[in-house]
């Protein structure tokens, strides 16, 4: 079976001497829970450059910087499709505190706005399956 190849970002920053993670949620569809950057790997494309496409079509940053590959794994998702995961650190050093913004990436994202803000810990939200797998490395 094939898997896909999806990128994963922890956006971080400190506010107030406090680690934060990006997170945001689809601003008319509640159901797809409260999320993280993330998206599908191209064919020929290498995960970290990925990983910069995917943040800034999703999220509107421009400028931030992948620090390291926390975590890769293979992962089955609740539709059976196998995902070869990379998960990154991502560190940003000016954002406001809440934004929407519009996806850039087209396909399914198309006409869609996502809300983010920032966390402090993994009780504040919960976050969608999977997404939280790794949250503590870049939290403790």
């Amino acid at each position: 079976m094939t898997a896909f190849k999806k990128a994963y970002g922890y956006i971080t920053r400190v506010k107030d001497e406090q680690v934060q993670i990006l997170v945001f949620r689809h601003k008319d569809i509640p159901e797809a829970g409260i999320q993280i950057p993330k998206g599908t790997v191209h064919e020929n494309e290498d995960t970290y450059d990925a990983m910069i496409r995917e943040i800034q079509e999703e999220t509107g940053i421009q400028h931030f910087e992948v620090k390291e590959l926390l975590a890769e794994d293979f992962w089955e998702n609740v539709d059976g499709a196998m995902h070869h995961r990379y998960f990154y650190k991502v560190v940003c050093k000016k954002t406001a505190d809440e934004w929407s913004h519009n996806p850039s990436g087209g396909g399914a994202e198309k006409g869609l706005t996502f809300q983010f803000f920032w966390i402090s810990s993994e009780k504040d939200v919960e976050l969608i399956r999977g997404h939280g797998d790794y949250l503590t490395k870049v939290l403790d």
